[in-house]
């Protein structure tokens, strides 16, 4: 491959990403669901929900918990302890990127402050791993959530001041949750002197330290909301900068591209609802 002619070995330049196909709604017992594939790593990801008490220092914020499964059948890398090594990394890159409540709105959760909220817990399945699995992940995490329904809960205030959930059994009585500012991690790879994205398993090979980038959306303005260096490689600080403007900018495109993909996604699928038939017309 020749980096400095802007030219890899599968004809993409140092900004381009590979092939990728989405799709949600997949686990018929999960509350959300999606299927990512960019290229050749494949990402399945669902979302299950329950009822929870906020934590006492943010009485106002509902939960998220990452769970990561890198299956020994994706690549023999994963045997023993270095997918469990892998997941770790992985889990803990998620929750550095949700950490703030500007990249998730965790007070949409909340049902009674200080008292109930929801939990969200959301697992993360690679089936197989062809590179850049940071970016897949968050891509297939956040298409997850855009699918999910949550149902839609009542309140009503019982005898000695007891507040009473009511939560409906109608599948189609639900609320979905807002993805807008939801962060994308960006995977900057340094070969050599040259900065490039979504590095193939074989360029990750090539690389000695990689920048994983996280970016959120505001008002239509890609803003940085975590990184962290991977690899034992070390980085020159122009090489920093240049990989934080790269991973911005390709952030906001990423995101652009992810939510045409989950409009297309969801005008194809649409709103099945039961055909009422007997008594029940």
């Amino acid at each position: 491959m020749r980096f400095q002619d802007d030219f890899r070995c599968d004809g993409r330049s140092r900004r381009d990403y590979r092939p990728m196909d989405l799709e949600t709604g997949l686990v018929s017992n999960a509350s959300g669901s999606a299927r990512l594939r960019l290229a050749n790593t494949d990402i399945l990801v669902g979302v299950k929900t329950e009822i929870d008490v906020p934590n006492p220092l943010t009485p106002e914020f509902g939960k998220l918990e990452f769970f990561v499964d890198c299956s020994a059948n994706a690549t023999p890398e994963f045997e023993g302890r270095g997918g469990s090594d892998l997941a770790q990394e992985l889990i803990l890159s998620l929750k550095n990127a949700y950490e703030s409540p500007l990249a998730f709105n965790y007070r949409t959760l909340c049902l009674i402050p200080g008292q109930q909220c929801w939990k969200l817990y959301i697992d993360i399945l690679i089936l197989e791993c062809g590179g850049n699995l940071h970016d897949a992940v968050s891509l297939a995490a956040k298409a997850a959530l855009f699918n999910t329904k949550l149902p839609r809960v009542t309140a009503t205030m019982l005898d000695a001041g007891i507040t009473d959930l009511i939560i409906s059994d109608n599948p189609y009585d639900c609320t979905r949750i807002g993805i807008e500012t939801v962060p994308l991690l960006v995977t900057v790879c340094k070969i050599g002197d040259y900065v490039l994205v979504d590095p193939s398993a074989e360029e990750e090979v090539c690389s000695t330290v990689s920048m994983v980038v996280s970016v959120s959306m505001r008002n239509g303005q890609a803003f940085l909301s975590g990184t962290h260096l991977t690899g034992g490689g070390a980085m020159h600080r122009d090489t920093m900068r240049n990989c934080l403007e790269l991973g911005l900018a390709i952030g906001e495109q990423l995101d652009r591209l992810l939510t045409k993909m989950l409009n297309l996604e969801q005008e194809r699928v649409g709103l099945k609802r039961p055909q009422i038939v007997g008594f029940l017309k």
